[in-house]
């Protein structure tokens, strides 16, 4: 419903993303005073009913939380239960958790970049709309996934929810005959990803900017994707780094009455994880593909420390991450060689682990606590949507405050545009079409519309 002056809009069936929740947003005399992303799809529990189990059981349990990115949540409940178990894995199944987390960022970021974002810079309501004006570059995208989904077949025994990762490596590794088949595909993949970030360097991106603090995950050595440590780029350009067991003396979680999802707060400030961080963090460790890539895109050289706090921008950077992804599995199959054990013993121990890996859509931390003979006594995930909810909120208030000033736009294009705020963040995907209701109240004169 609509007056000029005041406003309540409600905006249901946002596609394109996970979940089910609405925004509330409110206007009053021009001003938004509020935006409130409410998330009410019910709490999953999957904390609840990990206290109880064996220590072995929380990889193959948490791989449900999504179907996207299951890897993620395997990676990071096995670093956090061998942290628990002072257990470090051989370097070459270490490599291949690596590719198994390539798999996993290719596929995701293809599914994203092509099927639920790019629809949105060229005005097409869907993917299917987008395949009948597109049909080549769908057809890329969806071959960039089938290559991403075949690194996770082969490692993971298959695709969604993969079955082969265990604690201290996997149930079997492959031989380099198995892995040598994929490295066709994946070149072929690699011309994909580049024509990929060509494409996308041709949208129009409107100007906006994100002030919140990035969180990443840091490596001296490459680009942080199954491993690091947790590093902050504040605002005014500051960087600064905390161990992974710090993570929830950083990094606070709160109930707000309007979600059920929580809300987290770095050192009591809004942050952002995901792509953005990771370029911001760890950019200068990029291959030289993807190096080339970020130039040619237009984001400035990554060695030199690029920051690009423009959300509509983030396709591209999880663009130039899928060249990365894709150059990174070829270098990892070229090198292997099969370890002389699939995985490390993992003996039980009482104590606290801590975990964190950098899924497709931002750092996932994992904790547990195990007593003597391994059960889990307690766990703790904070995903990175969770996190970053609290600064899609203020993204949100920010673009929808500009075009209010600026044009005051009616209901449907305000919609269009929250819609297309939110798809920016990548918030997870799993098994949903429908995620957002918008409600705008407008006010003028004390009076509600």
């Amino acid at each position: 419903m609509t007056h000029r002056g005041s406003r309540v809009l409600h905006v249901g069936s946002l596609s394109r993303v996970e979940g089910e929740g609405a925004l509330r947003l409110d206007v009053h005399d021009g001003t938004v005073t509020e935006a409130r992303l409410d998330i009410y799809e019910p709490p999953r529990f999957f904390e609840a009913f990990l206290r109880g189990r064996a220590y072995t059981e929380p990889p193959d349990i948490t791989a449900r939380v999504c179907g996207i990115c299951p890897v993620a949540h395997q990676m990071s409940a096995c670093a956090a239960i061998e942290d628990a178990c002072g257990i470090t894995v051989d370097p070459v199944v270490r490599d291949l958790r690596r590719l198994l987390y390539c798999g996993e960022w290719i596929e995701s970021h293809a599914l994203h970049i092509y099927l639920l974002h790019a629809p949105d810079f060229l005005g097409r309501a869907s993917a299917i709309e987008l395949a009948r004006t597109h049909r080549a570059e769908v057809e890329r995208g969806l071959r960039l996934k089938k290559a991403g989904n075949s690194l996770m077949e082969l490692l993971g025994g298959r695709a969604v929810h993969p079955v082969n990762v265990r604690l201290g490596g996997f149930h079997r590794t492959p031989t380099r005959a198995e892995l040598h088949p994929l490295t066709e595909e994946l070149r072929q993949a690699l011309d994909d990803a580049r024509e990929t970030v060509r494409w996308v360097a041709g949208f129009d991106f409107p100007d906006a900017r994100v002030d919140a603090d990035l969180l990443a995950l840091a490596d001296p050595d490459t680009y942080a994707i199954e491993g690091g440590t947790p590093t902050v780029l504040r605002a005014d350009g500051t960087l600064g780094s905390f161990p992974v067991r710090d993570f929830t003396d950083r990094v606070t979680e709160t109930h707000v009455p309007h979600s059920t999802a929580l809300h987290s707060r770095l050192d009591g400030r809004r942050h952002l994880t995901g792509a953005l961080a990771r370029f911001a963090v760890s950019g200068r460790h990029l291959s030289p593909a993807a190096m080339e890539a970020a130039r040619e895109a237009g984001l400035g050289d990554p060695r030199a420390g690029t920051v690009c706090r423009n959300p509509f921008r983030s396709i591209l950077v999880r663009a130039v991450e899928v060249v990365y992804a894709v150059d990174e599995a070829l270098r990892i199959i070229e090198a292997y060689e099969p370890p002389e054990h699939p995985y490390t013993d993992v003996p039980p121990a009482a104590g606290v682990g801590h975990g964190a890996t950098e899924a497709p859509r931002g750092l996932l931390y994992h904790r547990y606590e195990l007593d003597a003979d391994g059960t889990v006594t307690d766990a703790l995930l904070v995903p990175p949507t969770a996190q970053n909810q609290g600064a899609i909120e203020d993204d949100l208030r920010r673009v929808a405050q500009h075009a209010i000033a600026e044009h005051d736009p009616d209901d449907d294009e305000l919609t269009a545009l929250c819609e297309r705020t939110i798809r920016n963040h990548d918030p997870c995907i799993s098994c949903s079409t429908h995620f957002l209701d918008l409600t705008v109240v407008r006010t003028s004169g004390g009076r509600d519309a």
